[in-house]
């Protein structure tokens, strides 16, 4: 609706423009100086009156919205005096503009509603699901400590050891769930400076060393690569998500690549591995929030929440992230940041 006395200035060569709206009680304006030549309350009074309004002293027109023999609002143009049929047009294709724009506003909201639900069935099946197991495994380490049964101490270690693990993965799991929140609501402040990408990956590395500890890793990342304004920590989260994928679904021994270089004013970094692959229809969905793939749900742990924060703080970044996958044969995933000025 912004924009609709814009184009109504633009298409009939008037000076300025305003449309008033009944139902929401708003005017909008083609520009702030229009505002005292066509007051809001003559455009209410026109909304209520039925009938066009001239003052030709002023140059001013002031028309009713109508769809039928319903009243929609007004509006009204300065700096013209056309005929009453030619405003009766104006009116007739401002409020058919006005009621397709309420239409997709609608259908918009009904959409949205539809997601969110699918998203909060989503997550309880996400959440119910990796939730279970682990709260599981304490229950039966807590439950066995706690009975009557005599324990060796490396008995007692073991599931104190499960214990404190499940209780990590618990804790893991709420945290990604809190950063889905924040990063959706954009909620997440970030700190940009410049880096050099050698630099997060190798501090990713180490934060991956369990998942890739049956991996080799070969690294070709020329040092002449310029530095790239970006929030350390995040990039650091999206390699680790990355890394700990390929060391998740591919075979042990299997090595895994990391690329860097400048394509068309970006950095892209690429992360390859020699996995099952991912079939064209499930590359479309990878990123999704709470998506995992449909072999991998039972046999690999995971919300699949990892990728969907990737993309949102790739997004922050200005880049983008992709995959190209061959079933069978591994899968290259993608990154790209813009380089620093």
């Amino acid at each position: 609706m912004n924009n609709v006395p814009g184009y109504i200035v633009e298409s009939f060569g008037v000076g300025g423009a305003a449309v008033f709206l009944e139902n929401k009680q708003k005017t909008y304006f083609s520009d702030i100086a229009v505002q005292s030549a066509l007051p809001v309350e003559e455009l209410k009074a026109a909304c209520g009156r039925g009938e066009p309004v001239r003052d030709r002293q002023r140059g001013t027109c002031f028309m009713p919205l109508r769809m039928g023999l319903r009243s929609i609002g007004s509006f009204g143009i300065t700096r013209r005096n056309p005929s009453r049929e030619t405003l009766e047009a104006i009116g007739s294709l401002v409020a058919i503009a006005i009621e397709r724009a309420s239409t997709m506003e609608k259908l918009s909201r009904a959409e949205a509603a539809r997601e969110s639900d699918r998203l909060r069935s989503l997550l309880l099946d996400s959440v119910t699901h990796e939730f279970r197991t682990p709260l599981t495994a304490i229950k039966a380490s807590a439950e066995t400590l706690l009975s009557e049964v005599e324990l060796q101490a490396p008995q007692r270690k073991e599931l104190l050891a499960v214990i404190n693990e499940e209780s990590d993965r618990l804790n893991r799991l709420v945290g990604e769930a809190a950063e889905v929140a924040q990063l959706d609501a954009r909620q997440v402040e970030l700190h940009f400076e410049p880096h050099r990408i050698r630099e997060a990956v190798d501090l990713a590395l180490q934060q991956s060393r369990h998942a890739l500890e049956h991996h080799p890793v070969e690294i070709a990342i020329p040092e002449t690569l310029p530095p790239v304004k970006m929030d350390l920590d995040r990039i650091i989260e999206v390699l680790s998500q990355l890394l700990d994928n390929a060391g998740k679904y591919s075979a042990p021994d299997k090595p895994i690549h990391i690329t860097a270089d400048v394509r068309t004013g970006q950095l892209v970094i690429s992360v390859a591995d020699h996995g099952p692959g991912i079939d064209d229809f499930e590359q479309a969905m990878i990123f999704e929030k709470f998506y995992r793939g449909r072999d991998q749900r039972i046999s690999i742990q995971g919300t699949g929440m990892g990728l969907a924060i990737a993309k949102a703080i790739v997004e922050l970044h200005g880049g983008t992230i992709g995959v190209t996958s061959q079933v069978g044969r591994g899968s290259v995933f993608c990154f790209s940041l813009p380089l620093s000025s």
